[in-house]
């Protein structure tokens, strides 16, 4: 077997680190970590002699060229970004600061014979829905949010890199992640530790939004299918769930699912970011994944087998 380098930019973070894992398992592959551990956590990062971590910025060109230059990278997953829906309106230029990273890591790529660049895009492209499942034909570019904008730029960058230079890509549309490591701030994880400590779940709006819940294996696993697949080169590809939920039935489900004493409380809804539905059409996930997604139940008791070994 020959040996593959991979880059992962943002690896310190939920699905990156999950990422690096998988990919680490196979000694033929050396993974490369950067991230500036602005939102990740240098816990999270496998401790394994083929995982080489490196503390950098993306978004500042000087920090990331030594990285290139040390390394022959096959592969790159441009993971690091600003994430989080309060995170993201509280920070907005540093989520547009994301396109220096996106850019930076292009040219770089370009310019040292990577292979294949994949991108973390999002659900958030799609805007408000107006059609349920969502297709990875129909963006809509409804929405005005940076975050949802500069996932939207970051994908015209890769294509036109494609275009342009020949650069070959994937572009992950990634729909709600959880897994043992995604931080506490995030809809599942919250509300899964209120419960486990029976203390009130707290709900913007009436709960009616909707979302999918993906578990990481789920996306971890498709993207590594993808990197060894030629079948969706320069393509889009949503990753997620199929199965649509209310946030008001997830916090039902969550409190029923760990026998806990929680009670709902109803908080003002936000003013914006809190779109009303999300779904995606997966059948090409479920194609290349080749197996049953995980389900809800399965997912739930991995985070708690995980929070009860942690606390």
């Amino acid at each position: 077997m020959t040996n593959t380098t991979v880059l992962i930019t943002g690896g310190a973070g939920n699905v990156g680190s999950a990422l690096a894992i998988k990919l680490a398992k196979d000694t033929n592959n050396t993974v490369v970590i950067i991230d500036n551990i602005s939102t990740g956590s240098r816990d999270k990062v496998p401790n394994l002699d083929n995982v080489i971590f490196i503390k950098a910025d993306v978004n500042n060109y000087q920090d990331v060229v030594p990285v290139f230059g040390r390394f022959n990278f096959d592969y790159v997953f441009h993971y690091a970004a600003v994430v989080g829906v309060a995170r993201t309106l509280e920070n907005p230029m540093s989520v547009l600061e994301d396109i220096e990273g996106i850019k930076n890591i292009l040219n770089l790529s370009k310019n040292t014979g990577v292979k294949r660049v994949f991108y973390s895009s999002s659900s958030e492209v799609y805007g408000e829905p107006f059609e349920i499942p969502q297709n990875e034909q129909t963006t809509p570019l409804n929405s005005r949010l940076p975050y949802a904008i500069v996932k939207n730029v970051g994908e015209a960058f890769f294509k036109s890199f494609y275009d342009e230079y020949g650069l070959e890509y994937t572009i992950f549309r990634f729909f709600n992640t959880y897994g043992p490591n995604q931080s506490d701030d995030f809809v599942m994880p919250r509300f899964l530790r209120a419960a486990m400590a029976n203390e009130n779940i707290f709900i913007y709006g009436d709960g009616q939004q909707t979302r999918s819940f993906c578990y990481v294996d789920d996306n971890v696993d498709t993207c590594i299918k993808a990197m060894y697949s030629a079948d969706h080169i320069n393509e889009v590809l949503n990753i997620g769930s199929d199965i649509e939920m209310t946030i008001l039935e997830l916090a039902q489900e969550i409190i029923k699912f760990t026998n806990s004493k929680s009670e709902i409380i109803h908080l003002p809804a936000l003013k914006e970011g809190d779109m009303a539905r999300r779904c995606p059409d997966n059948s090409k996930m479920r194609e290349l994944l080749d197996r049953e997604l995980v389900p809800l139940e399965n997912g739930l008791k991995h985070l708690i087998d995980f929070y009860e070994n942690r606390d």
